[in-house]
């Protein structure tokens, strides 16, 4: 029976050796040699140096860099390679609009993909905040990010009829570090409530807020009222810096106190 089921099995794999020409029968010492010849060219393939692959990248990064230099240099204050592989291009602040559509249209850029805006307070800057422009190309899979700079009081142009994505970054920055964006077709809050006071991603920003939301029984609907803090979060007591409600205080040191003087007695004894 062990025969004929073999037999069997062969036959199916000759039928289907006309279908699929690939497909070839291999005895045990045929195996081990396509086995060892596929390791022998899996060791032959050549081994690239991660130290090298990184030179190249920051060598032709820089190179790009050093390009668009030679190509705008009234835009561009500078470049920076940051962490060796991220091209950043540093921009005045009047010069974004142009920036912009040069990445986006010029041939070798083709940065036509808008990852993210974002920012970063600086309260000792003369300019405060520090504007981020994530953009991806991809028709040569490469990234840069631009960078320009404002103020509180000082609007800084909007890029939305460039990107159309940068309509809900743009308000995004807006609502959470209040930097305005001129022209700007829909510049509201978006992450925050209508009424809500400050911006909270800057660093004057007090932790606890302004207002707090709580739901009124009298009411029946939730209102906002000013940030009270209990008295109770008020206390601070250095001597007991893991208790600091008073209620409980006192019933802590006589139960502390009662067990140091057992511990003396049995010391004692």
């Amino acid at each position: 029976m062990a025969a004929i089921g073999l037999r069997c099995c062969i036959q199916n794999l000759s039928r289907h050796k006309r279908i699929w020409p690939n497909i070839s029968l291999l005895s045990s010492s045929n195996k081990i040699n396509t086995w060892q010849n596929s390791r022998l060219l899996c060791t032959a393939s050549p081994v690239i140096d991660a130290q090298d692959q990184k030179k190249e990248v920051e060598t032709r990064l820089t190179d790009y860099g050093r390009y668009l230099l030679d190509i705008i240099p009234k835009y561009l204050q500078g470049i920076n390679l940051a962490l060796g592989d991220e091209l950043e291009l540093l921009v005045y602040p009047e010069a974004l609009i142009p920036t912009m559509i040069f990445l986006r249209n010029h041939t070798n850029a083709q940065f036509e993909s808008l990852v993210d805006i974002t920012a970063i307070d600086v309260p000792k800057r003369e300019y405060r905040f520090e504007l981020i422009y994530n953009l991806l190309s991809l028709r040569y899979n490469s990234r840069v990010r631009v960078k320009t700079y404002t103020d509180e009081l000082t609007p800084i142009e909007s890029i939305t009829p460039i990107f159309p994505g940068a309509n809900w970054f743009e308000r995004e920055v807006w609502d959470m570090y209040g930097v305005y964006f001129a022209n700007h077709p829909d510049l509201r809050r978006i992450l925050t409530d209508y009424g809500f006071d400050g911006h909270p991603q800057r660093k004057d920003f007090p932790l606890s807020g302004y207002t707090e939301l709580r739901y009124d029984d009298e009411l029946k609907r939730i209102v906002s009222e000013p940030v009270e803090f209990a008295q109770e979060f008020r206390k601070f007591d250095l001597e007991t810096p893991w208790e600091q409600f008073p209620a409980y205080r006192e019933e802590n040191r006589a139960s502390l106190e009662a067990g140091e003087e057992i511990k003396e007695e049995n010391q004692k004894k």
